[in-house]
């Protein structure tokens, strides 16, 4: 078998590439990129696994359909060195592997990157380039996967940050920090004639498209205080009829590359496409895999014109159901249901989700969370039916073995995702008369797991690592006296922690859950096997 590269030269020998039933672009990559040169449509920062796997191959599919003429130009504003190393050498083409429930796998290279650009301050060509594509009247999306804290300009004690304020003190030329990066390249095509544009957040966070915004207002407010932009530009941004920011839901699970994925591809003849761990800790590939299922709702608010995404499967539709989706997803249907199974499997010995779906003391603690606690205050946005995604979730989608997504992934910065995942259904039931706060058990069984993992030591009794959280030392601090084999020492020493509504979204010790969670954490930590036998007790 003739051994191939992933290169724009390679992909001309259609029938290898075909024989290894690896479907090509059916478009002229070299005209979509000369178009897209000259008239660029659709910029988008983050250059990593989800964008590579969903967005970009989202304009892949409306070119293969002939529905558009450009492709979508990639930046990045923190890693430069994926630019380096997975785009440039490859071409700008990624492997995308689907991973299938029933074990097949789909292949498919993913051509609609026309371009790759490091938004770096210290590269004058680079950057020179992305004002030059930012100021182009036919750019109509610069959209984002950039993580939630991407557009963060304060630390957790609510001080800016020092890369932010010196932004904001030395004006557009000299900005480093992504959004004050954004902001200047905005501030050049307001300059250019101020052509209409849509800010698009992919981002997998509640009000995607307000933190932008918002982010992107103080910015530039700060610099006209400071005499760096006119006040025509803060009227520009605040313009819905010139510059919006949709909103948006999106959802596929997009693990790390997996040795098990690598040798697959390598049997099939396809050369250099080892994962690597950037500098910078990004470990990457220049293949991506991941779920086939995938979902992504926007708000319909493109002041410049848009792709005819809802063509590729995207919901174009209003703010209210924007936020009824993203509201269903994280707060019931999914990410609720995905924090469990992280704290358990941390504290029980899995290292793969998919695995704990073989546990059904596991597999009844979510169905219960999902099902019985979170569907009666369930937010419905009708174009999806919250019951029916549950049921994907739980039957499809986290029990597929062929996604090598950790539980120890998960449980990172499980405290800022816990307000929001169990929070909210704690809330809906202490606002709504008709519903008992106290009934309910299985999110406080949660709660309490993930309280036992962060005393670090699993079921055996042995230490464990825990995952990266920004509140990890305070909270070690406030169960300092819960002590392993000592029940005992659980009484009293919680409510400081279950009273505090920034952790919790509630005061659990008001609301009357505080007993119960004590009582499961007392049970939790009785000795080797008793978090196995906790589950046993109350889901067997």
């Amino acid at each position: 078998m003739l051994s191939l590269s992933m290169r724009r030269d390679s992909l001309k020998n259609t029938g290898e590439w075909s024989e290894r039933n690896i479907i090509l672009p059916s478009f002229s990559i070299d005209e979509v990129r000369a178009k897209s040169e000259k008239e660029p449509t659709w910029l988008h920062f983050g250059a990593g696994n989800i964008f590579r796997g969903f967005i970009a191959r989202l304009s892949q599919d409306l070119l293969n359909q002939g529905l558009i003429d450009t492709g979508i130009i990639a930046a990045d504003t923190f890693d430069y060195e994926i630019i380096d190393r997975i785009y440039r050498p490859y071409d700008d083409l990624t492997l995308m592997v689907d991973l299938r429930p029933d074990g097949s796998t789909g292949y498919e290279i993913i051509g609609s990157v026309t371009e790759s650009r490091k938004a770096d301050p210290n590269d004058a060509p680079e950057m020179s380039r992305l004002y030059e594509i930012a100021s182009s009247p036919s750019l109509q999306i610069i959209s984002f996967t950039i993580t939630e804290k991407g557009y963060a300009l304060y630390d957790m004690h609510g001080k800016l940050l020092p890369v932010v304020s010196s932004d904001m003190e030395n004006g557009p030329k000299s900005a480093r920090h992504a959004m004050s990066i954004v902001c200047a390249l905005l501030w050049e095509r307001f300059q250019k004639g101020g052509a209409p544009l849509a800010l698009a957040s992919m981002d997998n966070c509640s009000s995607n498209g307000k933190k932008l915004q918002s982010s992107i207002l103080e910015v530039a407010e700060a610099w006209e205080k400071r005499g760096f932009v006119s006040s025509g530009f803060i009227d520009y941004l605040n313009d819905t009829g010139k510059v919006s920011f949709p909103w948006s839901m999106i959802d596929k699970i997009t693990p790390r590359p997996d040795a098990s994925v690598e040798k697959m591809i390598e049997e099939l003849g396809i050369s250099d496409m080892r994962p690597f761990t950037t500098a910078k800790g990004t470990f990457i590939a220049p293949f991506v895999n991941a779920e086939v299922p995938q979902y992504l709702v926007i708000e319909d608010t493109f002041p410049n014109g848009r792709p005819p995404l809802e063509k590729a499967g995207v919901f174009m539709t209003d703010r209210d159901t924007v936020n009824k989706a993203e509201r269903m997803k994280v707060t019931t249907c999914l990410n609720p249901l995905h924090t469990a199974l992280a704290v358990f499997g941390c504290v029980l010995g899995y290292t793969r989700i998919s695995d704990e779906m073989k546990d059904p003391e596991l597999v009844s603690l979510i169905t219960k969370i999902g099902y019985s606690e979170g569907l009666p205050v369930v937010t419905d946005p009708v174009i999806l039916k919250p019951s029916e995604f549950i049921r994907e979730v739980i039957e499809e989608r986290l029990p597929n073995p062929f996604i090598p997504d950790a539980p120890q992934r998960i449980a990172t910065d499980t405290s800022l995702k816990v307000p929001i995942r169990f929070g909210e259904t704690i809330k809906s039931y202490i606002s709504d008369p008709s519903l008992d706060v106290t009934s309910l058990t299985y999110i406080p069984l949660a709660i309490a797991g993930w309280i036992r993992y962060l005393l670090g030591i699993d079921d055996n009794g042995d230490p464990i690592e825990l995952s990266s959280d920004p509140l990890l030392p305070s909270l070690k601090e406030q169960l300092s006296a819960i002590r392993f084999s000592d029940p005992d020492s659980v009484k009293g020493n919680l409510d400081g922690l279950l009273s505090n509504s920034s952790v919790f979204g509630s005061d659990l010790v008001s609301c009357g859950l505080s007993p119960k969670i004590e009582s499961f954490v007392s049970e939790m930590i009785e000795g080797p096997g008793a978090v196995r036998k906790t589950l046993k007790k109350h889901l067997g």
